[in-house]
């Protein structure tokens, strides 16, 4: 499908869908270009709704009110992946929707996004589609242990999955993960996880991020390093995936990109591990070292504005602040650090309710 190009004006209203700490820093950005925002969510005490005068308290599936917002805004976008598929298509009828909703049918659905980028001749995982207890079994067989186990919708931070190590950890693990189907991926013996945070605008303009290093905790992000420890051939190779990416799925907008570096005799391999069509956590150093950050830059694509310069002008460490890690703030912070609090009243155990970005070296 070809995009409308023509850029929208300053004092366009953005609606955005999700009221959390990423529709909230999108907010934010939208408003240093001179826009207004109007979050749609169905949680009255959402973070975003602190940023914005502007806002719709509303399940995703309640149509007036969907119409209503869509009839009050320019554009839309959205802070997570799962918006319902009605909802997408609803939105999309009414005002241009970026990401379209076609990339966000692939992108939350693991099963859909593994099929689109082997089609595309990108590396990923083995995988089997597993509907049954009968189909895991013989996925098993296919791919060899260990493997895991996932559901093919609604995972995030851990959740959704089962590390299969003995042929018996099967029809617990297949018993216990919903929603069904789900898909069997091979297990990938990689060195690190590295993360690409690529743009993409409706004139085909591209623009990557430098990859981060991730480090998890508890399934969670904890740390993502700048630059990360990799060859050079392997981020100009990162960065080329990720843009076949975009440009396949006619992409605008900001899309994360998880790669496995996988160790290999002459080089490392990336073996893609998922993508997230939304500004992304481990993007988040970006707004210390970067003159364009993710959250401008997927406001910038939305708009039709040309892309900013993501070039990075510092090393930096990005550690999220989970739970009662919050509580290290102010104390814990130096000229070198920048805090970014979410606004979140509550401090529960996995819950993400900051971040710090910390100046490594400066050039």
């Amino acid at each position: 499908m070809t995009q409308n190009t023509t850029p929208l004006p300053v004092g366009s209203m953005i609606g955005i869908l999700g009221g959390g700490q990423l529709g909230r820093m999108l907010s934010l950005a939208a408003s240093r270009l001179g826009m207004r925002t109007h979050i749609f969510c169905p949680d009255p005490d959402s973070p975003a709704f602190e940023v914005t005068p502007h806002k719709t308290v509303a399940a995703y599936d309640d149509k007036a009110a969907l119409a209503a917002f869509a009839d009050a805004v320019d554009v839309i976008t959205y802070e997570f992946e799962n918006v319902p598929a009605a909802t997408a298509a609803l939105l999309a009828a009414r005002k241009p929707l970026h990401p379209g909703a076609n990339a966000l049918a692939i992108a939350q659905d693991r099963l859909a996004e593994k099929t689109f980028l082997a089609s595309k001749n990108i590396p990923v995982a083995a995988y089997r589609a597993v509907a049954t207890l009968a189909d895991l079994e013989a996925a098993i067989d296919a791919l060899g242990l260990p493997a895991v186990l996932k559901t093919t919708r609604l995972g995030y931070d851990g959740k959704g999955q089962r590390v299969l190590r003995e042929r018996s950890d099967a029809a617990a693990a297949f018993a216990a993960l919903e929603p069904k189907p789900l898909v069997l991926e091979a297990f990938v013996p990689f060195d690190m996880e590295i993360s690409v945070v690529v743009a993409r605008n409706a004139s085909g303009e591209v623009k990557s991020f430098d990859p981060a290093e991730n480090v998890h905790t508890n399934h969670i992000l904890h740390t993502s390093t700048v630059p990360a420890n990799i060859a050079p051939g392997v981020e100009k190779h990162a960065a080329m995936l990720a843009k076949v990416i975009v440009v396949a799925l006619d992409y605008v907008g900001v899309l994360g990109v998880e790669f496995f570096v996988v160790p290999g005799t002459d080089r490392p391999s990336l073996i893609v591990n998922e993508i997230a069509p939304r500004v992304h956590n481990s993007g988040h150093w970006t707004e210390a070292v970067c003159l364009t950050d993710q959250f401008e830059q997927h406001i910038r694509a939305a708009l039709g504005w040309p892309l900013g310069d993501p070039a990075r002008m510092a090393d930096v460490v990005m550690e999220n602040l989970i739970g009662d890690d919050v509580a290290r703030v102010p104390a814990g912070i130096d000229g070198n650090t920048q805090p970014h609090l979410y606004g979140k009243s509550e401090a529960r155990p996995g819950r993400k309710m900051g971040h710090i970005n910390r100046i490594t070296r400066r050039f």
